[in-house]
Parts: C-alpha cells; sequence; structure tokens
C-alpha cells in the first residue's frame, strides 16, 4: 500500500497515458506509477471536470506515438554526434553527399522545433500539466528555442549555394552547434535509470562509456584539424610519422587520430605519436587537463556502482529487486507482487515531491490551515458527516491523513478488524465479496463516498475488501481518533455533531452497505 502522509495545496494534475521511462514500466495489469501525474491532494475529479482533456491541436507528451518520434530523434542525435566532429576536422573540402543526409535530419529537427510548440509540458512546481497554447510558446520561445534553431540551421548548404567548396573554420564553427542535440541524451539516460525494466548498473556503465568514446572521438579529430591546418605538415604529430598522411585513406587518418587520443587518455603515451609543435603541445595540455576531471568522474561513479551508494535512485532499484526476489521466493500470487512493486514506485514519487518534509517545518496551526483548506469541502460532503457542525469537521480534517494507493491495491480485506476510516477523495474503487469462494464485484465507490464506515462505526469485522482501479488519493482516520471526536462532541445536538453520524451511520448500514 504505497502510502504518504504527505500533503500539497493545488489542483488535480492532469493525467495522461503514459508509457515512457519515466513512465514506460507497467507491471501488467497493475499498471505503471512512474509517469503518472499525482493528484494534488485535496482535489477531485469533479471539482476539476476530469477527466481531462487536451485542448484542440495538442500532441500529449504520454502519447505512445510521441514516444517514438522522441526516440527516433535520439538515433538521428546519435548520428549527429558522429559525423558533426567528422566533417569539422577530416573533410577539408566538403563534399555535397554528407550534407544532403545532414539537411535530411535537420529537417526532421526542425519539424521537432514546430511540433514542441504543440506539446503540453509539467509545470516543475505545480507538477501541472500546462495545456495553454500561449503558455506553452512563451515557455519554449524564452528556454531551448534559440539553440534549437542554430542547431537546425543548414548552414553549409546555404554556403554552398555561394562557394562551392567553401572550407572556413567560421562555417565548421557553426556546424558544431548541432552538438547541443546531445541535452536529449542526457535527459533519455536521466529517465532510464528510474525505469526497473533495466538494470540501473547497465545503463550506468553504458552512459560512462557512451561519454568517454564521445570525448575520444571529438579529441582525436581536434587534434587531426590543428595537424592538418599546420603549414608544415612534417612537423605534425601524424607528419612525422606519416610524411603524406593528407594522401593517406579517411579511415586510415581516423583510426590513427583515435589511437593517439586513446593512449593519451589512458596516460599509456608509448612515444610513437606525440606533439611536434607549440599547437599540438597546447591542446595536449587543455585535453590532459580535461582528462583529468574526466578520470575522477569515471572513477566516483564506478566507485558508487561498485559500493552501492546510498542514493536515492539506487535504494529504489534495490528495494524493487528485494521485492521481487521475496515474492519469487515466497510464491506469492502474481497480484501480491504487483502490489509491492506498485507501492514501492509510488513511494518513491511520492517522496521525490518531499510534500511530508515541507509541511513539516511550519507550525501546527498553518499546518491546519493546510488541510482545512484542502479537505474540508470534501469531508462536509460526505454522507456520513452531513448535518453536523462546522467545528466537528474541522476536528476530524485536521486529524486525517492522506494517502496514496497504486492502482490494482487492496484498502483493506474482508473481516478486516476496524481499525481506519477512509474516504476516497479521488480516484476509484472497486468494492469486492467473497461469495461462495470466489471474489465478486458488489459495487463500485465513487469519489467523496466513504470505505469501511459500517465495520468502524458497528466495530464488527469489515464486510467487504476495497482495491483501487487506479492511482487514488485517499483520506484516513483512526477508528480510536473518531470515536474520540464523537464523545467529545456527543452531546452537540443545536449545530447537530456526534448523535447526527450515529443516525447517519444507522441509516446507512440498515440500507445496502457501500
Amino acid at each position: 500500500m504505497a502510502r504518504s502522509s504527505s500533503r500539497t495545496v493545488g489542483s488535480w494534475a492532469r493525467r495522461l497515458p503514459c508509457c515512457d521511462g519515466d513512465g514506460r514500466n507497467r507491471f501488467s495489469s497493475g499498471g505503471n506509477l512512474s509517469g503518472d501525474l499525482l493528484p494534488s491532494l485535496g482535489a477531485t475529479a469533479q471539482a476539476q471536470q476530469q477527466p481531462p482533456r487536451l485542448r484542440r491541436n495538442l500532441v500529449s507528451p504520454y502519447d505512445p506515438r510521441y514516444k517514438v518520434w522522441e526516440i527516433f530523434l535520439i538515433l538521428l542525435v546519435v548520428y549527429s554526434a558522429w559525423i558533426c566532429p567528422l566533417e569539422f576536422a577530416f573533410l577539408r573540402y566538403l563534399p555535397r553527399a554528407p550534407f544532403i543526409v545532414d539537411d535530411v535530419v535537420n529537417g526532421f529537427f526542425a519539424v521537432d522545433i514546430v511540433l514542441t510548440f504543440f506539446v503540453p509540458y509539467v509545470d516543475s512546481k505545480s507538477y501541472l500539466l500546462v495545456d495553454d497554447h500561449k503558455k506553452i510558446a512563451v515557455r519554449y520561445l524564452s528556454t531551448w528555442f534559440a539553440f534549437d534553431v542554430c542547431s537546425t540551421f543548414p548552414f553549409q548548404s546555404i554556403s554552398l549555394l555561394f562557394n562551392k567548396h567553401d572550407h572556413g573554420l567560421g562555417l565548421k564553427f557553426l556546424n558544431v552547434l548541432r552538438l547541443w542535440r546531445l541535452r536529449r541524451v542526457s535527459s533519455m539516460f536521466a529517465r532510464l535509470e528510474k525505469d526497473i525494466r533495466f538494470n540501473y548498473a547497465v545503463i550506468r556503465c553504458t552512459k560512462l562509456i557512451s561519454v568517454t568514446l564521445f570525448a575520444i572521438h571529438c579529441a582525436g579529430c581536434i587534434n587531426y584539424l590543428i595537424a592538418d591546418r599546420y603549414p608544415d605538415p612534417r612537423r605534425t604529430w601524424i607528419g612525422a610519422v606519416m610524411p603524406d598522411f593528407r594522401e593517406d585513406g579517411l579511415w586510415i587518418r581516423y583510426v590513427t587520430s583515435l589511437y593517439w587520443s586513446i593512449t593519451t587518455m589512458t596516460t599509456t603515451g608509448y612515444g610513437d605519436l606525440h606533439a611536434e609543435n607549440s599547437r599540438e603541445m597546447l591542446f595536449g595540455i587543455a585535453y590532459m587537463l580535461f582528462n583529468l576531471w574526466l578520470t575522477a568522474y569515471l572513477i566516483g561513479n564506478m566507485t558508487n556502482l561498485v559500493v552501492h551508494s546510498t542514493s536515492r535512485t539506487r535504494d529504489f532499484r534495490d528495494m524493487v529487486q528485494a521485492a521481487s526476489e521475496f515474492a519469487a521466493r515466497n510464491q506469492l500470487p502474481q497480484q501480491i507482487e504487483e502490489q509491492m512493486l506498485n507501492h514501492i514506485c509510488l513511494r518513491f514519487r511520492t517522496e521525490g515531491l518531499k510534500q511530508q518534509e515541507t509541511l513539516d517545518i511550519l507550525p501546527k496551526a498553518m499546518r491546519s490551515s493546510i488541510s482545512l483548506y484542502l479537505f474540508f469541502p470534501v469531508v462536509q460532503g460526505s454522507y456520513l458527516f452531513k448535518g453536523v457542525s462546522s467545528g466537528f469537521i474541522q476536528q476530524l480534517v485536521t486529524e486525517m491523513q492522506t494517502e496514496y494507493f497504486a492502482p490494482k491495491e487492496d484498502i483493506m480485506l474482508q473481516n478486516d478488524k476496524p481499525s481506519d476510516l477512509y474516504l476516497l477523495v479521488s480516484g476509484a474503487v472497486d468494492i469486492l465479496a467473497f461469495l461462495d469462494e470466489t471474489e465478486q464485484i458488489y459495487g463500485k465507490a465513487a469519489e467523496g463516498e466513504l470505505l469501511g464506515e459500517v465495520g468502524v462505526m458497528s466495530n464488527k469485522p469489515q464486510p467487504f475488501t476495497f482495491r483501487t482501479t487506479k492511482l487514488s488519493q485517499i483520506l484516513r482516520i483512526g477508528r480510536s481518533k473518531l470515536m474520540d471526536i464523537m464523545q467529545e462532541n456527543g452531546e452537540d445536538e443545536t449545530p447537530r455533531g456526534a448523535k447526527t453520524v450515529h443516525r447517519n451511520a444507522s441509516r446507512r448500514s440498515s440500507g445496502p452497505c457501500i
């Protein structure tokens, strides 16, 4: 039961179908929670006209087709990361053929720039999905738009319209702007690290290897460019061993550059390839200083993987693995295993919001005010508390705790001891009962309805099992606290207090139980 006692002010965050690494993993029928937007506490779907619908001409960021488009762009980014330094260094007289492919790739990214103006985003402060066209445009124009345009503009193709064999460094530097697209790869790795379908250590090692290979590739290309542009080719690191290196094939020159880069990065230094002029010496110094930082980064990350650092994501993955092993070792049913995994995922997400930590630093009166603002209308609208005084409801609300329950998760079981009373704020719950040794659906609980009030008020075992069908937000109050509040308000007849609650419960228990 993924429970969180955290609270926050806000309205329902819009939940859309998701399938990405912030929420790409789905536990079969149990549903996935890593990408679902948690509803703000106290917000009901009815109040916010749920289920939410995007405005016209917008593309859901959680649409599977949009996710396929993002994966396709990642592949194009990998191509750009490899070809950009290669063109920058080795193609002195840039031929037209490679840039036809570059123009096609730029065309896809130009389409993505336009598409971004129609993709809602999740606000980083409120965790709400913003689907206002103006806000989407303003946000994009004020952040990454200029960089995306510069990295997509076809500088080389336009230059060829005026000068067929332009090989100036200025134009090549403009083409290097395409490396800005690498931010997509960084975001992808951040999502995959939280995707429980993939091994965390494998993802982390893949990221480190990718960074290392890219650094080797870029350093080799830059060092070759320095030698290629030096006035005396024989007084260069490659010209000293290959006097006519410009006449050699592209593959030979590229492999030689990678060989120099790797031997320098690993501090092996066989001595067969070394700096021959001041330009190469300065670049060598800069590259070795960079290698000091890169080596520290690699060692630090690898150490964290080896010693199982106490990072939050690492703990989350360990918990998932332990839960899976526990279920397999004890041969638990698949339904229970799904509930366990969903609970861990939901707890990971709710802890990440740091809602309870925020509330804990506030004075008690302020916390009570927040609870009243969020939950007073919900509690007041439930049938059991209709007609009772505002003071009675105020005492209830300040004692209630908020919990999130994952889909397909049991809130309480049939014949359980009535220890808590639950109020469904948002989501959906099935009411189940065992009849003839089979589990049957007795009914469904809608938002704003109470769960388990019959057992709590009559102090009898719960007659039903309550199970969520989707991500649900529920208020909970212990039976002992509820009875204490009712006892304190037992003689409140004028504004109607505890006796009204008893009468409501009696009428409800005499009819069909919900």
